[in-house]
């Protein structure tokens, strides 16, 4: 099955990917699977990603124009505000409801959110920056969080312990990738209601992910849980 099938994806939809431990992963790996089946898709991010990350399948764009252009000639594309040494700068989230309103994109995928490279987070007051029109958006867990302490595989740890009730050094069930998925706080944080939900498990802890998804199954806010490579 392919990624788009396994998060249900519509025929036109605005993605945004949020959480940790695989989001990019996840973003790209999307969106060059429907470019190569013929969708027109624009990727972008909403906050910042490696440079190292910028895919050379896509062209980068900065400019509506160039957008236009790009889209003119069935290439994928990758929307952002500029490129530095190390980091991508993505568009403003507005910018990325103008792409979705465009008539010749099929699809947008955002990585809404930042997590410095771990398996678990807990988003501050800011984050993530998902766009007002998405129609539909993945949280995204690491299943190698599990077994781990706080303090060491999630980013912002005293907000994830907090979500939980415990402090840093508590040592992560399936449970707690559960909560911290459905938590008002966590990854139902800036949501929109009109957004459908998917919880997505990266990592080969089928124990786990059997668990996660048991857990999950009364919530109905989560439309699916799946588990993607990360």
């Amino acid at each position: 099955m392919s990624v788009a099938e396994q998060l249900g994806l519509g025929s036109g939809e605005l993605v945004a990917i949020v959480g940790a431990g695989g989001k990019s992963t996840l973003l790209l790996g999307l969106g060059r699977e429907l470019s190569t089946a013929g969708s027109s898709v624009v990727m972008t991010t909403t906050t910042k990603m490696g440079a190292d990350q910028l895919p050379d399948w896509a062209v980068a764009c900065r400019t509506s124009g160039e957008v236009d252009s790009a889209i003119a000639a069935g290439q994928p594309v990758f929307l952002l505000e500029g490129v530095d040494s190390s980091k991508i700068v993505g568009a403003a989230a507005a910018v990325v409801d103008e792409a979705f309103a465009r008539r010749d994109v099929d699809f947008v995928l955002a990585e809404a959110d930042g997590a410095a490279g771990r398996l678990l987070k807990a988003p501050a007051q800011h984050e993530p920056v998902i766009p007002a029109t998405t129609t539909l958006v993945v949280v995204v867990v690491g299943l190698g969080s599990v077994g781990g302490r706080i303090a060491a595989v999630t980013h912002r740890p005293e907000r994830v312990a907090a979500l939980l009730g415990c402090g840093v050094d508590h040592v992560l069930e399936p449970i707690d990738l559960a909560t911290v998925i459905t938590h008002p706080r966590g990854g139902m944080w800036h949501v929109p209601d009109t957004a459908r939900v998917v919880a997505a498990l990266t990592g080969d802890n089928e124990p786990a992910a059997s668990k996660v998804r048991e857990l999950l199954a009364p919530e109905p806010r989560i439309e699916r849980v799946v588990v993607v490579g990360r």
